[in-house]
């Protein structure tokens, strides 16, 4: 049992560092933050307090819901809760851009779709801003600042 408790603690503690990141107040007393992440995933309140109490797992539909919410991937929400491994789900050749995350740059993902030359800057930059409001920022990815002299 000691392994899947030590999964639970990692999981929890991965699940609260995403929750961290994406403005849900988990800290305070009174922030609300378990309340509202279940509200927004549309799940219930006590899924979501065992999980982070280290009492259970979500099932898979829990998990889906949450990962939607969180921005990040389901395969990496079942990887991260131990349930299965990478090996288990492989990512397809060419699929996931970079190190196997299973996710790709919005400048990669502008390739994989074949948006042409002319509108792949626009196309970048609107998926970059849809990402950075969404809080779903996959790590490495930055918004770019338009400077004054850059033209459109």
């Amino acid at each position: 049992m000691g392994e899947k408790s030590s999964d639970m603690e990692r999981f929890a503690g991965w699940v609260e560092d995403l929750m961290r990141e994406r403005g849900y107040d988990i800290d305070s007393p009174r922030g609300g933050g378990r309340s509202r992440l279940a509200e927004d995933a549309g799940v219930h309140r006590a899924a979501v307090t065992r999980l982070l109490q280290r009492q259970s797992l979500p099932d898979l539909e829990t998990m889906r819901a949450l990962a939607r919410v969180l921005g990040v991937g389901l395969r990496d929400m079942l990887i991260e809760s131990g349930r299965v491994t990478a090996d288990d789900l492989p990512v397809p050749d060419g699929a996931g851009g970079g190190a196997g995350r299973g996710r790709v740059t919005p400048a990669e993902a502008a390739e994989l779709l074949g948006i042409p030359d002319s509108h792949r800057r626009q196309f970048v930059e609107m998926a970059e801003m849809i990402i950075a409001v969404s809080g779903a920022r996959p790590e490495g990815v930055h918004p770019r600042r338009r400077d004054a002299s850059a033209s459109s």
